[in-house]
Parts: C-alpha cells; structure tokens; sequence
C-alpha cells in the first residue's frame, strides 16, 4: 500500500507540474490597433500597450506583446495586413482594436463589422484567442449611425464568443484634460486609465492554458 501511495503522489505531482506549466506557458499577444494604440503625439512607452507590457512583468505574466497598431489604420487595412501578421507571430492572443477611423470618416457600418467578422474568423482559425476593444464616436453622422457602430462590437463579441472591452475611453472620453491639443487623441495621463479598462478584459487571456 505504501509503495502504491508513493507511486499515486509521484504520478499526482508530474500531473500539477504539467499543469502549472501549460497554465503559466509563455503568450504572444498581437495588438491590431489605430493610433490609440500606435503612440500618436506620446513619448515611446507611454501608451496602454506598453504600459500592459510592464503590468504583465510586474505580474510575473510571461507574455511576448507584438505591437502591430499604425495610426490611421482602419478596419480594411487591419484586414489586409493579418493574415501575414498570424503567420509571422503566431500569437495566441490577438487584440483587435479598430474602427475609430471608419467612423470618423462615416464608413458604412456593415463594410466595417465584414472586415472585424473575417479578421476575428482569420485569427480563430490560428487558434489565436480573441479580444474585441470597443469605441464610440461622436454623434456627426446622427444617432442611428452612431449607435449601429457601437452595437457592432458586441454582436460580434457574442456572435464569436470572443472578450469585449465595451468601451476603450470609458473614464477618459468626457475629460477633456486627459486629451491632447486635438481633441481626439488622449494625453500620455490617461493611457493608464484605458490599460485599467482593458486590463480585465486581457487578464484571463493571458493567464488560461
């Protein structure tokens, strides 16, 4: 009995081993974002992407961040440029944070909810898991207009069964102070409010085997 016993806790421990390997198994996480993550107007490393990568160190998260944002990006271009991005990284998690510039420039909102629903598909086939960051904009193309391209991430987020960040200013869009000159792009002070927005939403990513 007692050599099995020693057998049993011999096998029980390799199996926790092995599962707290997969558990804390290094990640790559693809950032596919505009110039809310591309540092526009910011010194390097004062923007939420960089400021996730210390958190994740801080952490003691190993995980690899492949910054792919470039400002002016726009669902269309996110799309044409993932598909060499998946081969290249082969992340195991992807963050799709686009769709502020097609709507700045009133883009028909079902052209831009086709390129989310074929990059979210392109990274799921990679078996890449998943992170939708949602935006608003300001109501110039009407309030139907408005409320379609905000709806559309989270029926693509249920559709696909993917994490939703709701809203990546929340906390920050109606402060005008955590913004620069232009109005439209936020101050190197409210980066660390938009990473504690997104943060829960990336945690489980990260941390899952």
């Amino acid at each position: 009995m007692l050599v099995y016993l020693k057998k049993w806790s011999v096998c029980a421990l390799l199996m926790m081993a092995a599962s707290a390997s997969a558990y804390s198994a290094p990640k790559t996480v693809l950032v596919l974002g505009d110039s809310l993550s591309a540092e526009y107007g910011l010194n390097r490393g004062a923007g939420w992407v960089a400021l996730m990568e210390h958190k994740l160190k801080a952490e003691k998260i190993e995980a690899a961040i492949v910054n792919a944002s470039i400002s002016g990006e726009t669902t269309s271009g996110g799309r044409a440029r993932l598909p060499a991005l998946l081969t290249r990284h082969k992340p195991d998690v992807v963050v799709i944070e686009l769709g502020a510039n097609d709507g700045l420039r009133g883009l028909p909102v079902p052209a831009a909810e086709a390129n989310m629903r074929t990059m979210i598909e392109l990274a799921q086939k990679n078996k890449a898991r998943v992170l939708l960051v949602g935006m608003r904009i300001p109501p110039n193309y009407g309030r139907q207009y408005t409320d379609s391209f905000f709806g559309m991430y989270k029926s693509l987020a249920t559709q696909y069964k993917t994490a939703l960040v709701p809203f990546m200013l929340d906390g920050v869009a109606d402060k005008p102070p955590l913004f620069q000159p232009d109005r439209l792009h936020p101050a190197a002070n409210a980066h660390p409010i938009i990473l504690a927005t997104i943060w829960p939403h990336m945690l489980p990513l990260v941390t899952s085997r």
